[in-house]
């Protein structure tokens, strides 16, 4: 402790350390740390800021009331937000382990952490399937000639109906003969946009990329562009993850920035157009009666919930590779802030050019707009064929949604592996922690091959709406209660002070014991009475289909329970009261993962494993020495004839 001691005089500022606390031995030499704080943050705003923010909240802002819709949005990431991401991020950073291994605060709850590994596990699945079609875009725009601008392609259909006159072809607008006056061509424009029309940016969406079956249990073919391109979203995964979080930290620096210099290029772009003001204003203007609508403020809560990535265990990892005396606090702050500004500025992006669209079909902003995968690959792209030099502007939005993949990616990949490092645990494992990424690769991409098939789509969507929905809001709310009041919120206040230097603010006790589970209640009550079954378009989902999304979602709940039984069997004690008392003690290991930060509460001899406690052992082994010689002269002065005595046991 005398290093400790000597490095106390450090700055403040240097690392985000906590005054008059280590810095220079504020490092987990085995585990390993993020090279500075700002690796960190931009790995967290990756994490957080993800597709959603681009194809879900504009969406949900115009539908829920514009404007108004800002206000529920905000109240919910102060009081549920902000103040879950400290608690996932303070809990990971304390104990510096992954999802699994902080549950040693109370071990019968680490089928948490497993439920955490299973969200994680289904999401990083289908999400690299979503990141894999963008790929194939992007790859697609490097061309004279976007392929979804006109009819004239091999796979339309008659009722195909483009927004850009073709050059010399003739489309669905009707079989009109070139002849005709551009009075009466612009007449038939008209009807065509009062009827519904296919755009040539869907069927290139239906009929050429996914070449979509007529049911989900009809899987057809597996699309080879479509599962080349997945290879090479793992690929590009695997490299910038082989050594954990120091090569990831580096990619970061480009992934989780140029993002935002694609959307201001978009942004700039799209408010010099014509109609541009008019989706704009459909996006923001506010329509105050919605705010006495209940479900906007469900939607309000689930989209600031889901957005943050609570209870996939990402935070927590990503924390814990934090130094210690790291000003988590603020970095919460900082990070659930950029996130939802994100989401608001990529409104007015995304607005901007779907209000350009609409006034050149000369229609309503809301037949235009759309969510999830049809705003990215079918009404956004249709959009961009509407501008000069159309590749340029296709290619900036699709890098820009496959570096915001990534960036979710990374996280999602770096949980899993982390977590089952940790979990073994052995010399040999953390040394070749590459191998264990690579392996955990490989079976993600043999498990996103059947997302691949004619029928992938109808799975992707059905994973994302079951496998991380209400599964997420039941694993979160179990994680307050857990930390708050089976560990106790006054011992975990303490942890949070000795770790910050100052107690977490009184707002965030409140709102971590009181405000934040009853919010989470609100959304799991919301999520259950505002269910629908899952369509796509026209399509249906049959009820075996559906009955396989809730066996997903429950995967990851069930096990909660089945491992708090498995840990109350194991535990000590003769009666089922006394072993489930001891099932949710700490377990020793639980605390600072560094010696020097294992302080007070922490600063027993007891600690085994991961904690070093041999300076303290090699102090009682001296003075037992020192026992032991006192005793043998003590024995030779009293010795009878000037003979020695010896006494062959040492006194106590």
């Amino acid at each position: 402790m005398s290093e400790s001691n000597s490095n106390a005089a450090c700055t403040a500022d240097q690392n985000g350390a906590v005054p008059g606390e280590p810095v220079k031995t504020d490092k987990n030499s085995r585990r390993g740390n993020w090279g500075n704080q700002i690796e960190f943050i931009l790995t967290s705003v990756g994490y957080a800021v993800g597709l959603g923010n681009v194809w879900r909240f504009p969406y949900l802002c115009y539908r829920n009331g514009g404007g108004a819709f800002m206000f529920p949005y905000f109240i919910m990431l102060v009081f549920c937000g902000i103040p879950l991401f400290f608690l996932e991020l303070s809990f990971g950073q304390f104990a510096s382990q992954g999802c699994l291994g902080v549950w040693r605060i109370s071990p019968m709850f680490k089928g948490v952490g497993y439920g955490m590994m299973v969200v994680s596990t289904y999401i990083g699945i289908y999400y690299n399937v979503v990141i894999c079609i963008a790929f194939y875009y992007f790859f697609s725009s490097m061309t004279n000639l976007l392929p979804w601008t006109y009819c004239n392609n091999p796979w339309n259909t008659p009722t195909c109906n483009g927004v850009v006159t073709p050059r010399g072809i003739n489309n669905t607008l009707a079989n009109v003969t070139r002849s005709l006056v551009t009075g009466a061509a612009e007449v038939a424009v008209e009807v065509v946009n009062k009827t519904k029309r296919t755009s040539p940016s869907e069927e290139y969406w239906k009929h050429y990329v996914l070449q979509i079956s007529d049911d989900i249990g009809n899987f057809g073919e597996v699309r080879l562009p479509i599962l080349g391109c997945l290879a090479v979203s793992w690929v590009v995964v695997f490299l910038c993850l082989i050594r954990g979080v120091k090569s990831s930290g580096k990619v970061v620096y480009f992934t989780a920035t140029f993002p935002y210099v694609v959307l201001t290029i978009l942004f700039i772009r799209g408010i010099t157009l014509e109609g541009a003001v008019t989706g704009i204003k459909y996006y923001l203007t506010p329509q105050w009666h919605k705010i006495l609508d209940a479900k906007v403020w469900g939607d309000a809560a689930s989209q600031i919930f889901y957005s943050l990535g609570c209870a996939w265990g990402g935070l927590i990892t990503m924390a814990s590779y934090n130094k210690f005396h790291n000003n988590c606090y603020r970095d919460s702050i900082i990070i659930s802030i950029t996130n939802c500004a994100t989401s608001v500025y990529a409104g007015f992006v995304i607005f901007s050019i779907l209000g350009f669209m609409a006034h050149h079909l000369n229609v309503d902003v809301s037949e235009v707009a759309d969510h999830g995968p049809g705003l990215a690959f079918v009404a956004y792209p249709e959009a961009l064929t509407l501008l000069p030099i159309s590749p340029l502007w296709s290619l900036l939005f699709f890098f820009m949604l496959i570096l915001l993949g990534l960036g979710t990616q990374f996280c999602l990949l770096e949980t899993l592996v982390t977590a089952i490092v940790d979990e073994i645990g052995t010399d040999w494992i953390v040394r070749n922690k590459t191998v264990v990424t690579g392996g955990v690769a490989i079976v993600g991409f043999l498990l996103g091959v059947p997302l691949t098939t004619q029928a992938g789509i109808y799975w992707l969507l059905l994973m994302d709406n079951y496998a991380a929905s209400f599964s997420l809001v039941i694993i979160s709310c179990i994680m307050c209660i857990c930390i708050m009041y089976v560990y106790g919120h006054k011992k975990y206040f303490k942890d949070v002070e000795m770790m910050l230097g100052f107690p977490p603010p009184i707002f965030f006790r409140v709102c971590w014991r009181f405000v934040s589970p009853i919010i989470i209640s609100f959304i799991l009550i919301f999520t259950v009475i505002q269910y629908k079954p899952i369509t796509y378009n026209d399509y249906v989902y049959p009820g075996w289909s559906l009955a396989i999304g809730f066996l997903m979602a429950m995967s990851s709940v069930i096990c909660i329970p089945i491992y708090a039984l498995y840990k109350i069997a194991k535990s000590e004690g003769t009666t089922f009261l006394e072993r489930l008392k001891n099932s949710c003690k700490p377990d020793v290991k639980w605390g600072p993962a560094l010696s020097e930060h294992r302080i007070g509460l922490y600063a027993t001899p007891g600690s085994e494993g991961e904690v070093e406690v041999r300076p303290l052992k090699e102090e009682l082994r001296e003075k037992e020495k020192e026992d032991e010689k006192r005793d043998e002269i003590s024995l030779t002065i009293q010795g009878s004839n000037g003979s020695t005595e010896h006494n062959t046991t040492p006194s106590a």
